[in-house]
């Protein structure tokens, strides 16, 4: 079997993609020291990349399967097979202005601020394309310059017509660019936080990203990669899932059984079996987290001995194995 290339992100997607594999059960080793660190299972070959160059090297088939965030796979808009939102490293998009502008709270406002003065807005990004995108998607933007693209500006070439809104590729700590390199900035921020300690305030949100699993849609048909890459998708599905879920047992009076049966959900049915006193059983099921608070009340009414646990890994068999069906 040919090995699956497994591209895991640098940078701040870097610690939760670390957590997130290792609560699968997946074992790394050397990813202090190397950027091909290994893995307890043999078929599986790990590199580590930037984000931002992962969509692009799994839709050319340099890698067979890569963790990114969602705002890089529609940045540069590759073509891949997005397998799993992973959850985690939840961030937003956002365009930024100085503090002090008291009178601009939307890119509409910048927009129309700057046309009225009569001055190029100048705006730092490392999101050339969704900029662009959401620049020209704005009616105020279509109603002062119509269709012409902004002007884009990098270290080695320019592209676009309109010079009254100019977008300049940030190589990194964007939020320091304003006022002197920069009007305004689109970045990502959790939450705000840096933004804030740099004086600079939101005033949109272009989108919001997570950590996703992606594939190379060709390594997908083939049958030598394909069954590790699902063995690889159901166990980190099972840890996004394993997040959202507890799993309790308690102890019900046969009397109370029914009752609550009709309460307790579970992922098919819960599991019942006879205690050694036959009046009582013991009832083992999965639900989910959220809904915990509300089953309380009930379980405190009608059972005894409540256990609960939190799962590792919820493993979504089924699911998982009617996915792969319609892939092939």
């Amino acid at each position: 079997m040919q090995k699956v290339r497994f591209a895991l992100p640098k940078g701040h997607l870097a610690e939760a993609t670390f957590q997130t594999l290792e609560r699968a059960g997946y074992v790394i080793s050397g990813e202090e020291y190397t950027y091909r660190p290994t893995l307890n299972d043999p078929q599986i070959e790990l590199k580590i990349l930037r984000p931002q160059e992962i969509p692009i090297f799994v839709s050319e088939g340099l890698q067979d399967l890569g963790i990114t965030g969602l705002d890089w796979l529609r940045e540069t808009g590759a073509d891949v097979e997005v397998l799993l939102n992973l959850e985690y490293s939840q961030v937003k998009l956002v365009i930024a202005v100085p503090k002090p502008w008291t009178e601009v709270n939307s890119l509409s406002d910048l927009l129309e601020e700057f046309s009225r003065k009569q001055k190029p807005l100048r705006i730092s990004t490392e999101y050339l394309n969704l900029s662009a995108e959401y620049l020209k998607s704005n009616p105020v933007y279509r109603q002062l310059y119509g269709d012409a693209e902004p002007l884009v500006i990098t270290p080695w070439w320019k592209k676009g017509k309109n010079e009254n809104v100019a977008l300049f590729l940030s190589f990194g700590a964007t939020e320091a660019k304003p006022p002197e390199n920069a009007d305004a900035i689109v970045d990502v921020t959790e939450r705000g936080t840096t933004l804030e300690q740099n004086d600079l305030k939101i005033i949109e949100t272009l989108m919001e990203s997570t950590a996703v699993l992606i594939s190379n849609r060709k390594a997908l048909k083939d049958p030598s990669k394909k069954e590790k890459i699902y063995d690889i998708l159901t166990l980190l599905r099972g840890v996004v899932d394993g997040r959202k879920k507890l799993h309790i047992f308690v102890n019900v009076n046969k009397d109370n059984l029914p009752e609550l049966l009709k309460s307790l959900p579970a992922l098919k049915r819960p599991t019942i079996s006879p205690l050694s006193d036959k009046n009582w059983f013991s009832v083992n099921t999965v639900i989910e987290r959220d809904r915990f608070l509300e089953l309380l009340p009930t379980l405190r009414r009608l059972a005894q001995g409540l256990v609960v646990y939190e799962p590792r890994q919820v493993l979504p068999l089924d699911e998982i194995n009617l996915e792969g069906e319609d892939k092939k």
